[in-house]
């Protein structure tokens, strides 16, 4: 009978050993930034976190899913103004997960997924305009990059907070174009303040003539 027993609390020994191990596998921790989307056989039930939650071992699945500001680079791209000009442009969105569940089950990678969809968004926008109004008015151009990615990311769980053209590269000959035209400007306003600095001194001339003439006192007295 003390046999029996030592078997027993042998193998409830070695049942407890595999099982404690087992059930506090299924205690998971989230930190602040992220949240966890629980699979239970397949099927989602949902996010969780942040903090400690349970899960059932080999039934749950949890994928941790980060909710901080990703700044996602978008890659150089050559692309033709409206006026046909031909420049590299590159910029950076800054985008985050607001919907947990949707980012995991709405699309593979949405971060990749967000930069290709990016660089084909920076490419229409940019097109749409002409080379002087994305080089004056940037924050134009960054509204519209913006508006219309937050729209195509959306389904995806993850919002645009905002996106920075960092760069315009011209060609060679545009660059030399507009620094002969900006040099040109500049002689043209030289000369037209050099021409009015001679018609304000021709009229104080005049003023001065016409008073010596009614005065040729004045004219001794000078």
């Amino acid at each position: 009978m003390s046999a029996l027993i030592a078997i027993l609390v042998f193998f409830l020994v070695i049942f407890l050993i595999i099982l404690i191990p087992i059930l506090l596998s299924g205690i998971k921790v989230v930190k602040q930034y992220e949240r966890g989307v629980i699979f239970r056989l397949g099927k989602c039930k949902g996010a969780k976190g942040p903090g400690v939650f349970y899960v059932i071992p080999f039934f749950d699945k949890i994928v941790r899913t980060n909710l901080q500001v990703n700044a996602v680079p978008i890659q150089p791209q050559n692309v033709i103004t409206k006026d046909n000009v031909t420049v590299m442009v590159d910029a950076v969105a800054f985008m985050r997960v607001f919907d947990p569940e949707a980012s995991v089950v709405q699309v593979r990678d949405w971060y990749s997924a967000a930069q290709l969809v990016s660089q084909t968004t920076l490419r229409s926008i940019v097109g749409r305009h002409e080379l002087d109004q994305m080089l004056s008015d940037r924050d134009l151009i960054n509204r519209e990059l913006q508006e219309t990615l937050d729209t195509q990311t959306e389904t995806w769980g993850v919002k645009v907070e905002r996106v920075e053209v960092r760069d315009v590269i011209l060609p060679d000959t545009m660059q030399r174009a507009m620094a002969r035209q900006a040099e040109a400007e500049r002689e043209r306003r030289a000369k037209i303040i050099a021409a009015e600095g001679e018609m304000q001194a021709s009229q104080k001339l005049a003023e001065a003539a016409q008073v010596m003439e009614a005065r040729p006192i004045s004219l001794q007295l000078r």
